[in-house]
């Protein structure tokens, strides 16, 4: 196979390259990485040929921009101001996780604790930035708060009554061999506070803003009142909000269960094996903390609404 060179001392050189495996599949006009093959010292007939580049990967940049700008060009048109809100909490959302909570643990403090004030962080850099100050605001951030802690302290509790290591992925192991310091069933707990982050902010805002909307049409619901009908909104809202993280985590697990069910493998044992297990501690944990959640943001929410 063949490819013009873009980049490196060979720019605008047509070259050969080899590619390993027969999984990559190319089609001409195809943007791919390349890197030099060290060539055999051996020269003469008998030396091997060796093509002078081999294949790295697929360029996959200019084709992620578009679908992001999509989406963000959706978003602003179906939200418009609270969109371009939305989207600056989206990347304050990623930076604080990119340069704060990844480089934290790297630096070997405690997984948890940097989780949870990276939880906190990314609570109040978003929720606020999107939805502005007030009762609704108020009553979102204390209820995920509430909420995280609770998700923390269960996972906690059951990674280690499972006696879940945190090594059954290969970046797991990877993260261990180049650095061993790191805890890496405490990195399990930190994935599963943050991965139902996302969805407790949604669970609490919607709730908030449900107190708050039965409030303004009728200034005189008082706190039990407000609690109770806003609370049959949140049932609803608990089984749609459950069943999209189960089908989440499930989604996420999907090539481990086909390798299961091709295997031969009873349910039983599947579900004991620390690959799953660890997916069903987070679905559940997670699952739980959501639950939890709309009670609680109800309750501030009415109790907040009944005083304005």
């Amino acid at each position: 196979m063949s490819a013009e060179l873009r980049s490196g001392p060979d720019e605008g050189k047509t070259t050969q390259f080899s590619s390993s495996g027969g999984e990559a599949k190319f089609t001409v006009g195809d943007d791919v990485l390349l890197f030099k093959s060290p060539q055999p010292k051996l020269t003469g007939p008998l030396a091997p040929r060796v093509d002078p580049y081999a294949f790295s990967d697929f360029e996959r940049r200019q084709p992620l921009f578009w679908l992001a700008l999509a989406f963000g060009v959706l978003v602003l048109f179906a939200a418009r101001w609270r969109g371009l809100r939305a989207l600056v909490g989206l990347v304050a959302s990623l930076v604080l996780v990119v340069f704060f909570v990844v480089p934290a643990i790297l630096d070997g403090k405690p997984p948890l604790s940097v989780a949870l004030v990276g939880a906190f962080a990314v609570m109040l850099a978003t929720i606020p930035l999107t939805h502005g100050i007030g009762p609704k605001t108020i009553a979102a951030c204390l209820g995920t708060a509430a909420s995280l802690v609770l998700t923390l302290l269960l996972a906690d509790l059951f990674v280690d009554l499972a006696h879940l290591s945190g090594l059954a992925s290969e970046e797991a192991r990877f993260v261990q061999a180049t650095a061993g310091d790191i805890s890496l069933s405490g990195l399990l707990v930190a994935g599963m506070v943050i991965g139902a982050l996302g969805v407790l902010d949604d669970l609490t805002v919607t709730q908030a803003s449900i107190v708050l909307a039965l409030r303004r049409a009728n200034p005189s619901l008082g706190f039990s009142r407000l609690f109770r009908s806003a609370l049959d909104v949140g049932h609803d809202h608990i089984t749609a909000t459950v069943n999209t993280l189960v089908l989440a985590y499930a989604g996420a697990a999907l090539p481990v269960l086909l390798v299961f069910h091709l295997a031969a493998v009873p349910f039983d044992e599947a579900i004991n094996l620390e690959i799953v297990a660890g997916e069903v501690v987070g679905m559940l944990v997670g699952s739980i903390g959501l639950i939890a959640a709309v009670p609680t943001t109800t309750a501030i929410a009415a109790l907040l609404a009944s005083r304005i």
